[in-house]
């Protein structure tokens, strides 16, 4: 019978498997690479209805909602602004949600303490080898940690699934870079819960401004090798994306 679990990765789904762990009866502790929370961090990301809903299950989803804003439908234009066409969920399914990775990782972690949830920052996992009674995990401080399983929530580098299979292969870099921004203030009204979204010949860009604070926006642009955080900044903006100001006639 599995009564204990280690958890690797401390960012969205390690506590929330961590708390679904411990609705079902098995103590789970939470270890995460780096030494502090990522508060702040992160762009933005959505939640469809079967995501709520498996949140719901776990006592969740009420918790969450209220950090997020609906994403009513997508609108798809081409690169000129031509309406190509507009879909949202069917009648009668709630919309999708739009979260700052930031506000749902804050919301998470704080219910995951306030469940009893132990998270300990500052253990890298290097190693496990399975043991008659469960599995070690070795962290590259020196400790150890015991678990009948262990359960790896540790993104698409995962030191977990390295350790589980030695060939597993390794991200594909696609050919495509992507970042976005955070905006307040924007200046411009609000989208009303849609997401317009705009595909170029080599590039696509989509937006939604929440209300008259806050928007976000998001582009993906072509690039022959991956770029690091820290590479990107180095190029200046202007160099990404010349901005050109159309500004149109009123109709």
């Amino acid at each position: 019978m599995i009564r204990t679990a280690l958890v690797i990765g401390g960012g969205i789904a390690g506590p929330v498997a961590a708390m679904a762990l411990q609705k079902a009866g098995i103590d789970a502790v939470v270890y995460e690479a780096y030494p502090s929370q990522a508060d702040g961090a992160g762009g933005g990301l959505t939640l469809a209805p079967n995501g709520l809903d498996a949140l719901d299950v776990i006592g969740l989803g009420d918790l969450v909602r209220p950090a997020g804003t609906p994403t009513t439908s997508i609108v798809m234009q081409d690169w000129k602004g031509k309406r190509l066409g507009e879909f949202g969920n069917p009648p009668g399914v709630p919309p999708m949600q739009f979260f700052y990775r930031s506000d749902l990782y804050r919301v998470l972690h704080e219910e995951a303490g306030r469940r009893g949830i132990r998270i300990e920052h500052g253990k890298r996992l290097v190693g496990a080898a399975e043991t008659a009674d469960g599995v070690t995990a070795r962290f590259d401080d020196g400790t150890e940690a015991t678990g009948d399983i262990l359960i790896g929530a540790d993104g698409i580098r995962s030191t977990v699934r390295r350790l589980i299979d030695a060939s597993a292969p390794d991200p594909s870099y696609t050919g495509l870079i992507s970042f976005g921004a955070r905006v307040a203030n924007p200046g411009v009204p609000s989208t009303e819960g849609k997401m317009p979204m705009s595909f170029g010949k080599h590039a696509f860009f989509g937006y939604q401004v929440l209300d008259e604070t806050s928007a976000i926006w998001f582009v993906n642009l072509p690039h022959a090798e991956p770029l690091s955080a820290a590479e990107a900044r180095q190029t200046p903006a202007s160099e990404w994306l010349p901005l050109r100001i159309v500004r149109r006639p009123r109709s």
